[in-house]
């Protein structure tokens, strides 16, 4: 058994947004994706006929659609890398069977239909944390329908699929990644790609959205674990900390931000962009794993980051990935907000309402902490 020789990797041509703008995570990152197959021949995108529903257009564009049928309207073309059949187990088999074997390729979900094909990745990501040779990671990337258009749960499984992909964290080489923003999947994908025996899900929405982080910052963040995307300057009432999965979830958060603030209330608001950097090092399997990982987030970091007189952890999908934020805190009061379950609704608004992610949920929740204080 020897290493396949793996085609360089080109300097990733990066799109940076301005913070003042907004910007579609999936349609940035599928530029990315374009570049690499562009560079890379055996690179293959796996998606089961979602490409263009994704926002990720740009991918079919430049890499095609392989069909034997050439019909540029479709972007079909017979050497197209682009392997689209109406089936998220065969996208999932072929994705990790290719980085098994040493070439990269990525599984691209549109909406997360990925329970079924989840189990293939799985084994996979426990094969190469076995493998005595250095083969590409398995990466994908889950759009977030579920939030975005208000989809009910039992159809679109991103919400509840993020507690496997959080209970994968301990095994060492797995790594869910939630990108705040446009200029931060781009760093994801670059961060996924770019590693070797690993498993790599990030997860992202296809509507435009406030972009917190520059490049450069979306890069330390994924390295470190966390990053600060916003701080008040004042607030005579206590500091409120919200640490935070994902990108649209965001919108609730900046909402109860402005309500908190406007009640005296100091907050701040932390991305936790790759929690398996936050967990502590006794919590992780690294160290029995091929191409170990042994970087993790010291105490003094972590307090900086997360010290506060109350935390909110709040995800658009499950809390599980939130774990390691929950298990270090020292913030004497913490709750969370997250999904609980799927109904069919009109808006994003109101899928978060049905879950009970609003900002005004919030505010209640830390009037409550410090009411219960001052009784005390």
């Amino acid at each position: 058994e020897g290493e396949m020789e793996f085609t360089p990797l080109p300097d990733l041509n990066m799109n940076e947004f301005a913070k003042s703008e907004k910007a579609v995570p999936s349609t940035a990152m599928g530029a990315l994706v374009a570049q690499v197959g562009k560079s890379d021949p055996r690179y293959v995108v796996t998606n089961a006929d979602g490409n263009e529903a994704s926002a990720m257009k740009n991918i079919n564009d430049a890499l095609k659609i392989r069909h034997p049928t050439q019909d540029p309207l479709y972007n079909q073309e017979p050497n197209g890398q682009v392997y689209e059949p109406l089936n998220e187990d065969a996208c999932a088999g072929f994705a990790a069977g290719l980085a098994l074997f040493g070439s990269r390729s990525i599984w691209l979900s549109y909406e997360s239909f990925a329970i079924n094909g989840w189990p293939i990745m799985q084994t996979v990501a426990q094969a190469m944390a076995e493998l005595r040779r250095k083969t590409p990671s398995l990466v994908s990337m889950f759009t977030a329908g579920a939030l975005e258009q208000g989809r009910n749960g039992w159809t679109h499984q991103r919400p509840e699929i993020e507690n496997y992909f959080a209970a994968m964290m301990r095994n060492g080489n797995s790594y869910p990644l939630f990108p705040c923003d446009a200029n931060g999947i781009q760093t994801a994908y670059e961060y996924a790609t770019s590693s070797y025996n690993k498993c790599m899900v990030i997860i992202a929405s296809k509507s435009p959205l406030p972009v917190y982080m520059t490049v450069e910052e979306s890069r330390q963040a994924i390295e470190d674990g966390a990053a600060t995307i916003y701080e008040s300057d004042s607030g005579s009432k206590g500091t409120v900390v919200f640490a935070v999965t994902g990108d649209m979830i965001f919108l609730p958060v900046f909402e109860a931000k402005d309500k908190l603030e406007s009640e005296g209330y100091r907050v701040r608001i932390v991305a936790v962009v790759n929690p398996r950097r936050l967990y502590r090092r006794t919590d992780i399997a690294w160290n029995t794993v091929s191409q170990p990982d042994d970087q993790f987030m010291d105490d003094g970091q972590f307090n900086a980051l997360f010290d506060g007189d109350a935390l909110l952890a709040v995800s658009g999908g499950p809390s599980a990935a939130l774990e390691p934020v929950l298990l270090r805190t020292r913030a004497p009061r913490r709750d969370t907000f997250c999904w609980k379950r799927g109904e069919t609704t009109a808006s994003p608004a109101e899928i978060m309402a049905f879950n009970g992610i609003t900002a005004d949920a919030m505010l209640s929740c830390v009037k409550g902490f410090f009411a219960s204080k001052k009784a005390a």
